[in-house]
């Protein structure tokens, strides 16, 4: 097998797949994906779903008032929202070893200071706002509203990324902007290592690294199995999604018996993909949550993200693609903001309507606000995004051997 420059992405015809173009009278190649920015929407929305029904269904349990059917059966539906935290992980994976591959293809190596300036430029930026929202803007907000503001998060662990290790020893931060952080976290370290793995090792090697952290991993969780916050938040019991994602990048990046199976898939098995994933999805709890059961979670749950993804990317006989929902494909650039700045959303709503004299335990009204809090989520992406983001995105091509197109 070799892993060698080419001028479309695969050899196999007719796919439906991401176009890598060498550019002859520049320095960049060309990658484009066209079904992740749709794919990376639903997983913020998916997140959005679970953080406002928890939101909901905690205030009625703080009041001591029995929750109303309808959250109880959107609670059955999505409660494992969470969960589109672990398919970012396996696409992040996915799409980062991809792309290496190819800048390693095509300039003969790796460079991992280039690789770094685009990651720096793409997360530190909004990470640092959060950062400085939480721990400043936030607690003189809540101190206003007669809300409790005293914060117990250690400013030193969100400065430095390694704020899901604070969570682990002290407890989910009270500004929870700041909570949903330590993805981004465990992202960074993630981006800090991958590189210098990759650009060490001859490409085919890599599968091997892949499974190696898979299985260390698995080994990591079966010592911790019986701590949960550990196997939810610590680097070494969540690797393994970015690995799954890595390897079926490896095996979908040349013209290989994964990646003409992908390419083939009958209708059935893709039927079969998805109806599992979403069994996983509202299961999880009852399959995975106790026991011996939480050491391969991760794994399993994975393995049927990184397959959407490359039926997605690479099928023939899909069903449909993400790219056809162009509205939801459009939201895609502004899902970090999003994702970050979600629980702004979510806070800005409920003091909105509260304000406003709302009956803050009617069914309706708490639907209104989840819509709302929706729309001010995206309203504020969209601003940070085009009002701050972009000031530094459009820097990052500067350092790009392939760039998007």
């Amino acid at each position: 097998m070799s892993l060698t420059p080419r001028p479309q992405a695969h050899a196999v015809a007719d796919v439906p797949q991401p176009t890598v173009i060498p550019m002859p009278h520049a320095k960049k190649a060309k990658v484009f994906f066209p079904n992740l920015d749709g794919l990376r929407f639903v997983c913020f929305f998916l997140v959005f779903l679970f953080h406002i029904n928890k939101t909901t269904v905690e205030h009625y349990q703080a009041n001591n008032l029995e929750v109303p059917a309808f959250f109880k059966v959107f609670s059955l539906l999505f409660q494992n929202g969470n969960l589109g935290v672990n398919f970012f992980f396996v696409l992040s994976g996915f799409l980062i070893t991809f792309l290496l591959i190819r800048e390693k293809e095509y300039t003969g190596k790796i460079h991992v200071g280039h690789f770094y300036m685009r990651r720096i430029l793409r997360i530190w930026p909004l990470f640092y706002l959060c950062v400085f929202i939480g721990f400043v803007v936030f607690p003189s907000v809540a101190h206003l509203i007669g809300m409790n503001a005293a914060e117990h998060a250690r400013p030193v662990y969100y400065l430095t990324f390694l704020n899901n290790f604070d969570v682990i020893q002290t407890g989910h931060p009270n500004s929870l902007i700041l909570g949903i952080l330590w993805s981004i976290a465990i992202e960074e370290q993630f981006y800090l290592t991958w590189p210098l793995l990759l650009s060490l090792l001859p490409l085919r090697y890599f599968k091997y690294a892949c499974l190696a952290i898979l299985a260390g991993s698995l080994v990591f969780r079966a010592v911790h199995y019986n701590e949960p916050a550990v196997l939810y938040f610590n680097t070494f019991a969540v690797i393994g999604d970015m690995a799954l994602g890595g390897l079926m990048a490896y095996y979908t990046s040349y013209d290989s018996p994964f990646l003409r199976w992908v390419t083939h898939l009958p209708r059935w098995q893709i039927i079969g993909i998805y109806v599992v994933a979403a069994g996983l999805f509202i299961l999880r709890r009852k399959l995975f949550y106790a026991g011996v059961m939480t050491i391969p979670e991760r794994l399993i749950i994975a393995l049927f993200f990184g397959l959407i993804i490359v039926e997605q990317n690479f099928s023939q006989r899909s069903f449909y693609k993400f790219s056809q929902f162009k509205r939801m494909t459009s939201m895609g650039i502004y899902t970090y903001g999003l994702y970050c700045l979600h629980f702004i959303g979510i806070y800005a709503a409920l003091v909105l309507f509260r304000q406003a004299g709302a009956n803050e335990f009617s069914v309706l009204v708490n639907i209104a606000q989840g819509v709302a809090a929706l729309l001010i989520t995206i309203g504020l992406s969209m601003l940070s995004y085009h009002l701050f983001e972009k000031r530094f995105l459009t820097l990052k091509d500067r350092f790009a051997f392939i760039v998007k197109n």
